[in-house]
């Protein structure tokens, strides 16, 4: 187990990121950690570093203190990486590489080892934010932080219905559930709400989406056209890969929408140990969870979606 505070009580300057495009998780672990060595070393230099943040979280303590760009200038006595690895922290990487220590506190299997000079990486954990509350002694969490580690565990466990949801991680949620935050409306307003946008959206991928394999898996595309009649951004497509996994008989999705010019974001999902999504997506670049994994694929989404279906048939044929 790592305590934080004692490994950074002497630093002056520290950086906080996450990987980029952060999800609920990525942003609930850095803010709660943000908040508290805000607390506990009140005479240091803290900043948190992340990309810009889609509106459903702006009600969230903190939100307004990211700083989304790189400080090329300055020198970090300890930088702290939390749910990746260095490589996913995008433009900030830039900063890591400067510090005198940089702490990785992560869940990912794909980073097993960690990539920091102090690592706290447990593979079975269900999210960094569970992870980021045992490292802080609890008598200095408050309402807000509390509130930050609910949201990123909810998010990142499904509210609590995926199966990396143990015991000690509902022990957790019951510790911070102490505290005075509205745990509901939290949920709704970075979870589940959705603007009819995205409902529209939505619609159009899962009626265009194909199924493979005796449908157990399931394939969706946000196409170009898409994307044009409805001026969508990728913030348009949070959940969808999940809709995708609630379609009876399916075990496997994948979801993907164009990241830039010739390449696409590959988000998969499982609700079965048979397609360990990591093992697949660590083939061609990616990683994540047996259950939850992505990567970038360059090529078109045709290309890409027979290649994923090449590799996941033969699982499922065994």
């Amino acid at each position: 187990m790592l305590n934080i505070f004692e490994q950074v009580k002497n630093a002056k300057v520290i950086g906080i990121t996450a990987h980029i495009r952060p999800d609920g998780d990525a942003i609930g672990s850095t803010l709660g950690m943000y908040l508290y060595l805000k607390k506990r070393l009140p005479c240091s230099d803290i900043k948190v570093y992340l990309d810009p943040v889609d509106d459903s979280f702006s009600m969230m303590p903190a939100v307004a203190d990211i700083i989304s760009s790189p400080d090329e200038s300055k020198v970090f006595d300890a930088f702290i990486i939390i749910d990746c690895d260095r490589e996913r922290t995008g433009d900030y990487r830039v900063m890591a590489d400067r510090a005198v220590s940089v702490i990785n506190i992560d869940h990912h299997i794909s980073n097993k080892d960690g990539s920091g000079d102090i690592n706290y990486v447990v593979p079975h954990a269900s999210s960094a934010s569970e992870l980021v509350f045992n490292t802080m002694d609890k008598e200095y969490i408050d309402s807000d932080i509390a509130s930050l580690l609910y949201m990123g565990i909810a998010h990142d466990t499904g509210v609590f219905r995926f199966n990396n949801t143990k015991p000690d991680t509902l022990r957790c949620v019951a510790d911070l559930l102490e505290y005075e935050f509205d745990a509901s409306n939290i949920l709704d307003v970075t979870f589940f709400e959705k603007t009819l946008k995205q409902n529209k959206i939505q619609g159009e991928i899962v009626l265009a989406s194909r199924l493979y394999c005796d449908g157990r898996l399931i394939v969706g595309v946000a196409t170009e056209d898409i994307i044009e009649k409805y001026a969508a951004t990728k913030y348009d497509f949070d959940g969808v890969v999940n809709q995708l996994l609630l379609t009876k008989g399916v075990e496997t999705a994948i979801f993907m929408y164009p990241k830039s010019e010739g390449i696409y974001k590959l988000s998969l999902r499982s609700c079965t140990d048979t397609v360990d999504v990591s093992a697949v997506t660590m083939k061609i670049g990616g990683g994540g969870h047996v259950r939850a994994a992505g990567a970038d694929y360059t090529g078109t989404w045709q290309e890409a979606e027979k290649t994923l279906v090449d590799m996941i048939s033969p699982i499922f044929n065994k």
